[in-house]
């Protein structure tokens, strides 16, 4: 099995936020698969279904940004998933609007999710799709930023990287991550 992550906050207010691009991206791939996420399970709504034979479960975590490890520990250990088949999509200040990057492993990079998620799982091998918001504009502190949204021409650049990210996910799924590391990347 394979668990694919969307790191954000959860609730109505966060919904269109910067850091919750994670979780668009993981509504997408579950609108293009026609799966629901709305079972309730380890500090998390997920959704399952198959994908070309392999079964994947679609992870949301409830427990806020900042303990988004919590859900994604628990969510392993019960399914039994080992940590090459996790993968954790979320934001990042350091790319441009839109620009994916797909990883094998890496440091938190200063993003409270992925601290957490690397503080639970305790290692920080596992692959990961980190989704581009821009870095902080000097007039505004960095918590704002990220909870901030996104304006009408970036949440067009957006949609289409979360597009892009259903491509990678699926790539991922059917390539390995190697192959689909160099087709994303290059972008």
């Amino acid at each position: 099995m394979h668990m694919i992550v969307g790191l954000g906050n959860p609730g109505s207010r966060y919904a269109k936020s910067r850091h919750n691009v994670g979780f668009m991206a993981v509504d997408l791939l579950a609108k293009h698969w026609q799966v629901p996420i709305k079972r309730s399970e380890g500090k998390a709504l997920t959704g399952c279904t198959t994908y070309q034979g392999q079964r994947v479960l679609l992870v949301k975590p409830q427990t806020f940004m900042n303990e988004s490890g919590q859900a994604v520990s628990l969510l392993a250990d019960y399914y039994k998933i080992a940590l090459p088949q996790i993968l954790v999509i979320y934001d990042d200040l350091d790319l441009t609007v839109g620009r994916l990057r797909l990883r094998a492993k890496g440091s938190a990079g200063g993003h409270n999710g992925m601290r957490s998620v690397i503080k639970y799982l305790g290692t920080d091998i596992f692959p990961r799709l980190r989704i581009g918001i821009g870095s902080v504009p000097d007039n505004m502190q960095g918590m704002n930023y990220v909870l901030s949204q996104f304006s009408a021409e970036e949440a067009s650049v957006i949609a289409n990287a979360c597009s892009s990210a259903v491509d990678a996910v699926q790539g991922w799924l059917l390539m390995g991550l190697e192959k689909t590391m160099s087709q994303i990347n290059a972008v």
